[in-house]
């Protein structure tokens, strides 16, 4: 991690939602910083000191699942925010990790001068309540999915989500990222992405998938 250029004041989750008046306070609070890719914003379990604005770039956001294995929480893409989940609770700590998928950059924003511009905000404060309900959502329903849902289906829905986030059709990945979104093992994974290569719902090379048949492959995800 290190320090780099400053962010346009436009694009993430804090400056949308602020009004116009308090965008030289967050210019002032702001640190922007630079992950290469593997590296990691936030560690699961330390201290919370501040929210991350993702400014460019993708970040999977994972939480420990047994003793040796990840579930990835959700994916985080350009204007979206990190670390919020640290705000609540006495002890203040990240209850998640969040780590780069590729070259990434962020806007770093320490929790007080988070919480004072919830306080002269009510357009952010809406928002992040909107986004905390979404949130909330979207884990149950992953949970949901978890428990009653075929493995060949969730890894439908995973490719689907995924392609959503890069926005695009094509999109690089590893397997072992693949198999703790979709809450299962890499052989699994990999023996399913030979079935869907196969039925040409998908197409590889290396690393990188290609969504041939997107109807198809929702039909999947729908069981």
């Amino acid at each position: 991690m290190k320090k780099a250029g400053d962010c346009d004041l436009k694009t993430c989750f804090l400056c949308r939602c602020s009004m116009a008046e308090w965008i030289p306070a967050v210019a002032v609070n702001r640190q922007h910083l630079a992950y290469r890719k593997g590296e990691t914003l936030f560690r699961e379990g330390s201290p919370a000191t501040g929210i991350y604005f993702l400014y460019d770039g993708k970040v999977k956001v994972h939480k420990q699942w047994g003793e040796d294995k990840d579930l990835i929480v959700r994916f985080a893409r350009t204007g979206d925010i990190l670390g919020h989940r640290g705000l609540g609770g006495n002890q203040r700590v990240y209850p998640v990790s969040a780590t780069a998928l590729e070259d990434s950059t962020a806007c770093y924003i320490d929790i007080s001068f988070f919480e004072a511009s919830l306080k002269v905000n009510p357009a952010l404060t809406y928002k992040l309540m909107q986004f905390y309900a979404d949130e909330l959502q979207e884990a149950e329903k992953r949970m949901r999915n978890l428990v009653h849902m075929e493995v060949k289906s969730r890894l439908a829905e995973a490719l689907l989500e995924i392609s959503r986030v890069y926005n695009n059709k094509q999109f690089t990945i590893s397997r072992q990222d693949l198999a703790s979104f979709a809450g299962t093992t890499y052989e699994t994974i990999y023996r399913i992405i030979q079935d869907f290569t196969q039925q040409q719902l998908i197409t590889t090379e290396g690393k990188t998938i290609t969504i041939l048949n997107e109807k198809k492959l929702r039909k999947t995800a729908e069981g």
